[in-house]
């Protein structure tokens, strides 16, 4: 479209009031130092501003256009696949009110930069949130909200975290990060005060994508939010990380605004509302740029609250999953990184939520080291422990009384670790630290075992999720530990488990300690003794709590043949710390070391009892996959535990003495069966029992088969890929040997040709100076000459009058003019011949003139003129003013002179 051409009708806006500042060329079109400073200086060289209207399209197929706001008629355009880059100035600079934007041309051999400044400062951000909207490019594909397709074996996921801080004007001149409310895991805010938000987006999985910039920082009152009706805030910095984990985008918040009038105002304390919060990044390998949208709970608190506390979780974490797929089009080059589109974007919320609510055939278990626990509490609960932990150091020989009421409610995360080990009886015990530190240093017979349950304890916790990370390693040294302390015993399954939920609370001297105690002086370790005969007793209990306090259940387990040992065995062995989230785990190792082992019973029996209703529908196979996969995951929520360990820490059914005796009733019964028992009987149930293990232990080698195969794959996808990159090195390698060979040459040639270059010169220079040395000598007779003549001319001058008249030396005597006539003669003559001998002096001077000149002709006496007036300092040749005044004298034109 040729300029003055009127603008087609298209899917755009249009931006009024702007002033085209220049463009210029950039080497770095996507360096925002770089941009920013040609902003600075076209803003300030700027000679003749252009007046323009501007119109940027709603979509990739679009035009930026430039028109003329009298006639609306196009100036310029430039297609928005050409547009690489967008910047505005940074706020409480003069280039506040300016933006620009980088462009491909000439088939993307030059880069130029295209400056604006508004006349309406706060237009910028508009205008720059519109660019990011023609940047999406897939305004005509399916909305990623849609239904995902089927995954196909050419697409991939890509795993995200990211998370969202809230900073608040402290008054003091710095933003600080704002509280959460423990029970509604909302933010709490003040209203007026000045904000910023804060993103951290760090990618968990997968081949690592580049993260290239960020193209907008929304915010919006309310949850399912239209995009229309989200609020683009003023990006103050992005990039990343120190340790480059992580891409950081800041951005700040006036809640002061109309648009954000409703997180200003504050909220009834019973009540909260929802926030969201969007961040647009533009990846390098996606075609399009990728939304991330988190929605968290927010309250806005009277400015009289204190919201601040040293164990708040201060920020919300999201994890979202990123599905795509390779583009097979014939615009990628073929030795290019691979251009991906998007199929899917997915959170992890989302993910639960579609879990939740899909068929109960989903049979993917809860992996061990789930949810996350905060580590924020009510201050008069933190106070309460404070005096209680206070006067417990004084005798720490006698636990505190309202100590078994706080330790029902949980013990605050923050201070678990020091509790822990207090009502572990470790806050003394030196002599198992030292000794952790001997025992790590021998070998264990149970090595291999201890390796193989490493990597599957606690995979979704991120302490202890990489191979050879420093959750792993301490882990490891304390299961090792243990084994060569306890000989008998050695190591076991479910310890692991246990230690990891130590470690993440105590350094691994402590928690080897408190895991020694919890062995010998809370009944684990009887379990792992005479065959397992200890865990048979446990779950005859179990069924006799059950026979007495959920009758009905226990009736159904019977018809259907279910027994304790097939759905309980986990429990008792791992503490419940396995399958169930960490929320629940926690609150239950309180629960052990205050109270014993019993506390087991309680929640198993809370567990069977508020999942009676599901058990009943259920036959055999049902029940046991109900176990499995649905109950862990039922108390990821937080809620939902929490009604849990309420229910299980009521239940007072289980005391020692019903214990006990449901103890010695099965050990009469297994005495009876052994007396009654023939022979062929007894072999056939050890038989059976042995068959179920068997059985057990095929579906864990399945596993690991299974889990063998899958790390093989992603070894050797892995080993391809470096493979691939190694050969794409060795050839970048072999060209800049190469690129440096020639360099060398070239270095080389330069130095000689420089050498050569400084020889002439320096001859040259010795030439100069020989000549001026020359020509100083000759300036010198020539300056006396000069002097000479000059003292002549002098004297000539004082002897005539202005009107060239001899002037009179004394006055005339009264009756003697005769005498004065002869004396008129007598200096004539004397003057006459002072000028012929002038006349001769200028001759010479002139002779000696001529042979210091360059030796070419003068064209006409006229120059001679000039160079005598030059040299005598007199805009008159004095030989030409004598000859004048005395035709006798000599002149230029007698054919004596030797001048041309």
């Amino acid at each position: 479209m040729s300029p003055g051409t009127p603008v087609p009708d298209e899917d755009s806006v249009v931006f009024s009031k702007l002033t085209y500042l220049g463009c210029a060329s950039v080497n770095a079109p996507r360096s925002e130092v770089e941009a920013l400073r040609m902003v600075s200086i076209l803003r300030s060289q700027c000679q003749m501003p252009l007046d323009v209207t501007l119109s940027v399209p709603g979509v990739s197929e679009g035009t930026v256009r430039l028109l003329d706001p009298q006639t609306s008629t196009e100036i310029a355009n430039y297609p928005i696949y050409k547009i690489l880059f967008c910047v505005r100035g940074h706020d409480s600079t003069p280039e506040s009110d300016c933006f620009a934007f980088t462009e491909s041309h000439y088939n993307s051999e030059i880069f130029r930069i295209h400056v604006f400044r508004c006349e309406i400062q706060e237009a910028v951000s508009r205008i720059l949130y519109s660019f990011a909207t023609a940047f999406r490019r897939s305004a005509n594909k399916v909305p990623l909200a849609a239904k995902a397709p089927p995954l196909t074996p050419d697409s991939d996921v890509f795993s995200f975290t990211v998370s969202l801080e809230i900073k608040e004007d402290d008054g003091k001149g710095t933003f600080s990060a704002v509280s959460k409310d423990k029970d509604r895991q909302s933010f709490k805010l003040r209203p007026g005060m000045d904000k910023k938000i804060v993103i951290y987006v760090q990618q968990t999985s997968n081949k690592e994508l580049a993260i290239e910039r960020c193209f907008g920082l929304l915010l919006s009152p309310g949850k399912n939010v239209k995009n229309s009706d989200m609020h683009l805030l003023d990006l103050e910095s992005m990039g990343k990380s120190s340790d480059g984990k992580s891409y950081i985008i800041t951005g700040s918040w006036n809640p002061n605004t109309p648009q954000f009038q409703a997180v200003n105002e504050e909220t009834p304390k019973d009540k909260f509302m929802y926030m969201t919060t969007a961040v647009d990044l533009v990846i390098t390998e996606v075609e399009e740029p990728v939304r991330f949208l988190l929605e968290t709970r927010v309250r806005v608190c009277s400015p009289n609250d204190r919201l601040f506390w040293p164990f708040s979780k201060r920020s919300y974490t999201e994890t979202f999953y990123l599905k795509l797929r390779p583009v097979r089009t014939s615009s990628v080059k073929s030795n290019s990184d691979t251009l991906y589109e998007v199929v899917s974007l997915e959170s992890e919320t989302e993910r639960e939520r579609r879990k939740t609510t899909a068929s109960p055939d989903n049979d993917e278990p809860l992996l061990s080291g789930s949810g996350d626990v905060s580590k924020e509490c009510g201050e008069k609960i933190l106070e309460t422990w404070g005096d209680l932990l206070s006067k417990w150091h004084l005798n720490l020989a006698v636990r505190p009384k309202p100590l078994p009421a706080l330790v029902r409610s949980g013990v605050p995360e923050a201070l678990r670790g020091e509790v822990w080990q207090l009502l572990a009886g470790c806050h003394n015990n030196d002599h198992l630290v030292e000794e952790y530190r001997t025992l790590i240093t021998k070998e264990s017979p149970q090595d291999s075992a201890i390796t193989r349950d490493i990597n599957r304890t606690f995979p979704a916790h991120d302490y202890f999720k990489d191979t050879g990370g420093d959750g792993q390693d301490s882990l490891y040294k304390i299961c090792k530990a243990y084994s060569v302390y306890d000989e008998e015993i050695g190591y076991c399954q479910g310890q692991s488990f246990l230690a990891a939920v130590l470690l993440l609370h105590m350094p691994e001297e402590q928690a080897f300690s408190v895991l020694v105690k919890i062995m010998f002086e809370y009944g684990l370790r009887e379990l792992f003794k005479q065959n397992f005969e200890d865990l048979h007793c446990k779950f005859f209990q179990l069924e006799r709590l059950m026979q007495e306090y959920i009758p009905d259940l226990y009736a159904h387990f019977l018809n259907v043949g279910l027994e304790a040992h097939m759905y309980a065995s986990q429990w008792f062995l791992t503490l419940f710390t396995a399958k169930f989230p960490l929320y629940m785990v926690f609150h239950i190792i309180d629960l052990l070391l205050c109270e014993g082992i019993s506390v087991i019973f309680n929640v198993a029996l809370a567990l069977l009892k508020t999942s009676k209703d599901d058990l009943l529908q259920m036959d055999f196979e049902g029940a046991l996959k109900f176990f499995r996969v649905p109950v862990p995951k039922r108390y990821r929520s937080e809620e939902n535990a929490k009604k849990l360990m309420e229910l299980a820490c009521s239940m007072k059914v289980t005391g020692q003495k019903k214990l006990k005796k449901y103890e010695k009733e099965y050990h009469t019964i297994r005495e009876q069966q052994e007396q009654q028992e023939a022979p062929i009987e007894r072999y056939e149930r050890e038989n059976r029992r042995l068959q179920e293990a068997n059985m057990r232990l095929e579906q864990e080698n399945d596993d690991l088969a299974h889990e063998l195969v899958s790390s093989k794959i992603a070894l050797r996808k892995d080993l391809d890929n470096a493979e691939e990159k190694s050969d794409a090195l060795n050839k970048e390698l072999l060209i800049t040997k190469q690129k440096l060979v020639e360099s060398e040459d070239e270095k080389r040639r330069l130095e000689e040709e420089s050498a050569q270059l400084k020889e002439m010169c320096r001859r040259e220079l010795d030439k100069s100076e020989s000549e001026i040395k020359k020509n100083s000598s000759i300036i010198g007779e020539y300056k006396q000459v000069n002097t000479h003549t000059d003292s002549l001319t002098l004297s000539l001058h004082i002897l005539f009058s202005k009107e060239g008249r001899l002037k009179v030396l004394s006055a005339p005597k009264e009756g003697s003019e005769e005498d004065t006539d002869e004396e008129k003669e007598v200096l004539k003559n004397q003057l006459r011949e002072m000028e012929l001998e002038l006349a001769q002096t200028k001759l010479q001077l002139v002779e000696a003139e001529c042979k210091i000149q360059v030796p070419q002709h003068l064209p006409d006496p006229r120059h001679h003129h000039a160079i005598h007036a030059n040299y005598i300092g007199s805009n008159t040749c004095d030989l030409c003013f004598i000859h004048s005044q005395h035709p006798s004298a000599p002149s230029h034109g007698k054919s004596t002179s030797k001048i041309p």
